[in-house]
């Protein structure tokens, strides 16, 4: 992910984002599934933290970790939130281990997920599992890949792009997969909750009962 360490791809990267009008329609499935109780939230892959400010708009009680690792986009959450009591900032590469973190209710992530490997992807995921309190809830509202080249095109089309235009650290999944490894790495109620085209919201609950020398 060499790319993200340059200020112009990160930038390029926002202005690109904030023209997708379909990606409105994934935060708000996203925030439907907050749960009512959050003390703390952690976004991975932050950004600009715009994910993140819309769910402790939400929930304003909650404290939130807002991670990420490009200068550039560490930058701009301290710009957002460098003023804010109770938000975090941590610079971390999600190529590697999450460091201590502690627990939260929540985890979400938007569109920072496929730019790991698929072995690396399946890892978080298990991490990500251990940092959920029984009860929490991990959000990924992700870019996965299409079923078929033709499904790809169109998304191309739609997005006004071509090939040549696409993120060199893209490392498409399919959603039937990545569903496939939260359900055995025991998420409950683990499902799609929205998709247009190769934008999709992927949900798996921790159960309430499942006790922590379980993980």
């Amino acid at each position: 992910m060499s790319e993200w360490q340059s200020p112009e791809h990160a930038a390029a990267y926002l202005e690109r984002a904030d023209r997708i009008a379909q990606k409105a329609a994934g935060y708000a499935a996203l925030l439907e599934e907050v749960p009512e109780e959050v003390q703390r939230v952690l976004d991975l892959g932050s950004g600009d933290g715009r994910l993140l400010e819309y769910v402790l708009h939400v929930r304003p009680q909650a404290r939130g970790v807002a991670l990420d690792f490009s200068p550039f986009m560490l930058d701009q959450l301290r710009n957002r939130f460098g003023h804010r009591a109770g938000v975090e900032i941590v610079g971390h590469n999600l190529d590697e281990p999450l460091p201590p973190l502690g627990t939260f209710e929540l985890v979400v992530s938007s569109f920072a997920i496929h730019h790991l490997t698929d072995e690396r992807k399946r890892q978080l995921y298990r991490e990500i599992w251990t940092l959920l309190a029984p009860g929490g809830v991990f959000c990924n509202l992700e870019h996965v890949s299409s079923a078929s080249a033709y499904g790809h095109e169109r998304f191309l089309e739609a997005m006004r792009i071509t090939a040549s235009d696409e993120d060199p650290s893209n490392k498409l999944l399919d959603v039937h997969t990545q569903l496939e490894w939260l359900r055995a790495i025991g998420f409950g109620d683990v499902d799609c909750y929205w998709k247009w085209r190769e934008l999709a919201l992927l949900v798996g609950r921790k159960a309430r009962g499942w006790a922590r020398s379980g993980t």
